[in-house]
């Protein structure tokens, strides 16, 4: 019998409150299947759930996101059948994914067709689907429009450079580092600023000729916020994606009117891949760009699953480019 294993947490705090335990997977009930895990995902949105940002019952799993073979279905599955290879992610009807083995709602599974690994495949499902609704469902974009794209060299940002070069955007990336933005640079970004000593809004003020840009996507922050806005032409859009530095402080929505008009959204992939023909239709478009090449999953991070915490340290030190993956 396989012994099977799971990352759990019993209190939020810091990366030491993942604990790496044996678990008992059992049968699959109807409408659900056992997956065999064979690549896990690391998302910066885990550590919102280790640390309490996301409020969670206790104890619970960790991770969102993986891609394995299905082992055996429960009553009523006809969606996916044993020796599928799928993937998934979502958010709290996904927890639990730093596992070896897992039961998991059929409905949820996305099939992987062939020439896209498992490893890949946990490498951009979260990324990749972000990437795709960021793209396809944000902005009607047009040829020549132009995007601010902080954390460029990370997962989500060297996706969506790529995807914005498809679509004829001309892409300016943040990074903190020339080593990052070496890697921004390869994969599409036209414009790097280094924002460790370089101020940001002003530089793409520079780089735009006075006017700013049509769309930031941040998924910084609080640290990066007025920059962004600052960053935006008239009626510009920010999209906030994430806080990684932390929430964005309160502010009164007048302040969008006195900067031009702005608009400002915080999207989450939930609600874009609710409806299984849309997620389908996204997922299809991913699959297109990354099996023909258009579009290529940088995998720079791989730990094993007992490493959990110094994967998140890594993570939270933002030692990390592209995606990071989790090799059961």
């Amino acid at each position: 019998m396989t012994l099977n294993k799971a990352i759990r947490f019993y209190e939020t705090g810091a990366p030491e409150v993942m604990k790496y335990e044996d678990i008992d997977v059992g049968e699959p009930a109807a409408g659900q299947v056992r997956l065999r895990h064979e690549a896990v995902g690391l998302n910066y949105a885990d550590t919102y759930f280790r640390n309490g940002t996301y409020q969670i019952p206790l104890p619970n799993g960790m991770g969102v996101e993986a891609a394995g073979v299905v082992e055996s279905v429960g009553q009523g599955v006809t969606n996916v059948q044993v020796g599928d290879r799928v993937t998934y992610t979502g958010f709290l009807n996904t927890l639990g994914a730093y596992s070896t083995a897992r039961l998991i709602a059929a409905d949820v599974l996305i099939k992987l067709p062939e020439g896209i690994s498992c490893e890949t495949a946990a490498a951009m499902t979260m990324r990749g689907l972000t990437s795709a609704y960021l793209m396809r469902r944000i902005y009607p974009f047009k040829a020549g429009d132009t995007i601010l794209l902080h954390a460029a060299a990370g997962g989500v940002g060297l996706i969506v450079s790529q995807w914005a070069k498809l679509l004829g955007l001309t892409v300016i990336g943040t990074t903190s580092s020339e080593e990052k933005a070496a890697i921004a640079r390869a994969h599409g970004c036209d414009h790097v600023i280094n924002y460790s000593h370089e101020n940001v809004a002003e530089r793409v003020r520079e780089l735009t000729d006075g006017i700013g840009v049509n769309v930031v996507f941040d998924s910084v922050g609080k640290d990066t916020f007025m920059a962004s806005l600052d960053s935006l032409k008239r009626r510009g859009l920010l999209v906030c994606v994430g806080t990684a530095s932390g929430p964005i402080a309160e502010f009164n929505p007048v302040l969008l009117a006195m900067k031009g008009s702005l608009y400002i959204t915080r999207p989450a992939l939930a609600d874009y891949i609710a409806d299984p023909a849309e997620k389908q239709e996204l997922a299809n478009e991913l699959f297109d760009h990354v099996l023909n090449g258009r579009i290529k999953i940088e995998i720079n991070q791989r730990y094993e699953l007992k490493d959990a915490v110094q994967a998140h340290r890594d993570l939270e030190a933002r030692r990390t480019t592209g995606s990071s993956i989790f090799v059961i």
